[in-house]
């Protein structure tokens, strides 16, 4: 039985899919707007959400939490020196899911991720 069991598992193993959704927070970060599966964008989307909700207050704390999660320094800095201001006033919604279809070799639902 699954009762209680909220996570999403992709077809992966624990660690190839923490890599796998911190490799793609870093790139949604570092591009603010990637194309990916449907389903990797709905478990992406409270990952980047809590992110930036830490980047918006910078301290050495929150640094060094986002470093361990983030493989790329580029896209902690840009996390802390860009999108944590911008989103300074916002409560929350910091990410957008848009569905583009299905993808052509293998009937897959696909989505943009973004910032809004």
């Amino acid at each position: 039985m699954r009762h209680r069991n909220k996570i999403k598992i992709l077809d992966r193993k624990k660690a190839p899919r923490e890599s796998l959704l911190n490799n793609l927070a870093c790139q949604l970060i570092l591009y603010e707007k990637i194309t990916t599966t449907l389903a990797k964008a709905k478990v992406l989307r409270p990952r980047a959400e809590k992110l930036v909700t830490r980047a918006k207050q910078d301290t050495v704390a929150n640094r060094r939490l986002i470093l361990a999660k983030l493989p790329v320094k580029k896209a902690v800095k840009k996390l802390f020196e860009v999108i944590g201001p911008r989103y300074k006033e916002r409560a929350g919604g910091y990410v957008r899911i848009t569905k583009t279809g299905v993808r052509k070799g293998d009937g897959a639902l696909m989505a943009v991720i973004e910032f809004v």
